[in-house]
Parts: structure tokens; sequence; C-alpha cells
């Protein structure tokens, strides 16, 4: 069945179509707020760092990139539960493809955490190692 409110243009023409996206977005971010618990744990990191960053980073491009970190990982964790909703979608059986697409969503997520790892280690610890 289609969705009445995708139907018609592919992208939101005019305010009307811009503010439909921007409640479409918030439905989702309620929706996996509800829902997934490790978005819900990445939003707490988030609301502990994101002023951590703001008070850590020299000006505005370390603070852009350690806040920008943080939220890539916010949207991994989407894409990678949009992802097992569609697998879901379709039945709870095992079926080696949607086993797959799960961990590799899963390790998109893990390699974008490593990447907040890496980006605050390269940007703060040389001014804690006095280098």
């Amino acid at each position: 069945m289609v969705d009445a409110r995708h139907v018609g243009s592919i992208a939101p023409r005019g305010p009307r179509g811009m503010w439909r996206a921007l409640r479409w977005s918030v439905q989702g971010l309620r929706i996996a707020w509800h829902v997934e618990s490790s978005f819900r744990l990445e939003v707490y990191l988030f609301v502990v760092l994101a002023p951590l960053a703001l008070w850590l980073g020299n000006g505005g491009i370390q603070k852009a990139l350690l806040l920008g970190s943080l939220l890539l990982v916010l949207a991994a964790e989407l894409l990678n539960s949009a992802i097992e909703a569609v697998i879901e979608r379709y039945g709870a059986e095992h079926h080696e493809l949607a086993g797959r697409a799960k961990d590799m969503g899963s390790a998109a997520v893990f390699v974008l955490m490593l990447n907040v790892v890496v980006t605050w280690a390269l940007l703060l610890l040389p001014r804690w190692l006095g280098g």
C-alpha cells in the first residue's frame, strides 16, 4: 500500500512541503526514541558529550568535528534501525541476506563510534599531553 503523504512529488515543494518533511523527520526521531534502546543510549551520550565538545573544542572547526562525530553516530543508528524495520516487515525467519544486512548496519554504527573515539583523541589528547 502506498503512503498517501508521499504520493506526488519526490521532494517537498514550497513551505508546506518543507513543513511536512520536517514533521516526518520529527516523527522518525520520536519513533526511534520510543522503540530503539540503542538510539536512546546514544542520545544520552550526545547530551553529555555535546556540551563537552563545545567547551573543549578550540575554535569552530574543532567544535564542529567533535559534535559532528557524535551526530554521525545518531544518523547511522537511525539508518540501521530503518534497515532492521524493513527486514522485520518481511518476517522474523532467518535469511542469510537479512542477517548480513543487519550485521552491516550494526558495523556501520560501530565504525562511526570508533570515529568518535579517534576524532576526540586526535583533537584533545595533544593538548592534555602537552603537545
